[in-house]
Formats: C-alpha cells, structure tokens, sequence
C-alpha cells in the first residue's frame, strides 16, 4: 500500500535502554548522555532532527533518565551565572538546547525490544508518519540523515529506513536488509542473521520514517528473536502483505554506533577529528603516538 506524503514533524526517540555494556559509567547516568567531546550522544540526535525539520521531539524514557530530561529543559542558575560571567557564546549555547524543539517524554511501557517504544509513544504520532531513531545512533554527514530519509519518503509515499554496509563477520550484531533486485525497495530484512545465512551486508540502523500501518502491525506482533518486540518483525510483516519499503543508504557520511565502549570511542574520535576547533591538535597527537 501507497501511503500519501504528509509533512513530518514528530521524531520518537528511544532513550530508555539500560546502557550495562558501559558499567559503572551508567550506573548514575543514561548512557545516551555520554560525551561526544562536548555534548551528550542524544543531543547530536536531537539536532539532526531539527535540522532536518522536526518540530516536536518525543523522548521514551524510563524511571533513571531524570538527568537526560534535564539536560533539555531550562537552567536558570546555570544561565544567571554565564550571564553574570560575560561567557554570551556558552549562554546562548545553554540556552539554545531547551528551545530548538518541542520536548515530549514517555515512560516506556511493554517488553523488552526496539519495538516497544514505538507502542509507548503511538498515541501521540496517530495517524502520522513520523521519525523513530534510536538514541545511541549517530550519523556523521555532510546532510542530515533524517532530512535524506524524510526527502525519500516525501517523493515515494513510502516508509523508509537507513542502511550502511558492514563487514560480512558482523552481519549476525545488525538487522539485514535484502533490496528487491533492480530497486531501492527492501525485499525482507532478517534480525541478527547468522553470518553464513545474511541475505546482503546492508545493516539497518536506528534511522527510519514509519506510517500509521506499521504501527497498527506492530500491536498485533508477537514477540520474536530472544523474547522481545522487534520492530523488524512489524516491518517483514508489512513488506510481506505487499506494502512498498524503501531503503536510504549513508551518502557523504558514515553511521556510527555508541552501544559499546570499542564504537563509542571510535565515534568520539571521529566527531573529535571534524571540529574546526580541536581536529588539527587532535590529529597531529594521534600522529604522535608511537602505537
């Protein structure tokens, strides 16, 4: 089924994940509030959904994501004293996070699983398609990934979700995607497929546009692959009854996952390396280092 094109404005972003891989660092804090450099992982998610259009950011949480709640509203006695101190650039870059967007948290309720976000958050996306990213997710690009996804589904009708080729031992961490041949559409997408049997080396990612209909499949889906709700199951389901999904690929960037120290560490380095600011000193240490 075909969907109509209609203007995006809602992202659901799921936050409420545990972060254990990077104990005792989680323990006091959400793991999506890790720095990259100077800002916490979620926020770089957050800006690139309002550069890309989105208006209304719905944050699924849970009980321990109070500091990440925070992080997006107003500081007062933070701003009194930058205001006090002269520092106008740290100010309006303070002051800036609790204004670009319009902030929506949900507790998340259901099983364990990607999908269970989407189901927390459905009441206030009815009868939209909207944004669902993954709050440990970041794509580095020239362009705004989420404006790419939202340009396709603009021209299509059609839900669409990110991609980028990963080395073919790693198939069996990712949902694979397998393309209909000749097309940009997907033809089914497997979760964390054994190396041997991966239908392709294209990972999904946490980057998608979703319709009303996936939703409605999504409540009826059982639970899948280790006991949780995914929403790759609502998806193959959807493509199974004939619906069209698209697939966008990475262009002029590179998708980089933070759910574990090794990534994470490369994402800080590679979002280091960019900064008009530090990159040439960061470099040239890197050079330095007799490893």
């Amino acid at each position: 089924m075909k969907n109509s094109p209609t203007k995006i404005r809602k992202a659901v972003i799921a936050v409420a994940g545990s972060g254990t891989r990077f104990l005792p660092a989680t323990k006091a804090q959400p793991k999506e509030m890790l720095p990259i450099v100077d800002k916490p992982i979620v926020q770089y998610v957050v800006e690139e959904m309002v550069a890309s259009g989105i208006t209304d950011i719905i944050l699924v949480t849970k009980w321990d994501k109070k500091t990440l709640e925070d992080h997006f509203d107003r500081s007062f006695e933070l701003e009194y004293a930058l205001e006090q101190a002269g520092k106008k650039k740290l100010l309006d870059d303070v002051r800036r996070i609790s204004t670009m967007a319009n902030f929506i948290y949900v507790r998340q309720k259901g099983p364990y699983g990607n999908g269970t976000p989407i189901l927390s958050a459905a009441n206030l996306v009815e009868g939209e398609p909207f944004v669902f990213a993954w709050g440990d997710d970041l794509v580095l690009s020239k362009k705004p990934f989420t404006k790419s996804l939202i340009e396709n589904f603009e021209k299509n009708g059609s839900p669409v979700i990110g991609v980028q080729a990963v080395p073919r031992e790693h198939v069996d961490r990712y949902g694979i995607v397998k393309l209909r041949p000749g097309t940009k559409e997907m033809e089914l997408v497997v979760e964390k497929p054994a190396v041997g049997k991966a239908p392709s080396r294209l990972a999904q990612f946490g980057r998608m546009v979703l319709t009303p209909e996936i939703v409605e499949i999504l409540k009826r889906t059982k639970l899948g692959k280790g006991g949780e709700l995914w929403v790759t199951d609502a998806i193959s389901e959807y493509v199974r009854g004939g619906g069209r999904f698209m697939v966008e690929e990475v262009k002029d960037g590179e998708w980089l996952t933070t759910g574990d120290p090794l990534n994470y560490l490369k994402a800080v380095v590679e979002y280091a390396l960019k900064r008009d600011d530090i990159g040439p000193g960061f470099r040239s240490y890197l050079k330095s280092l007799s490893i």
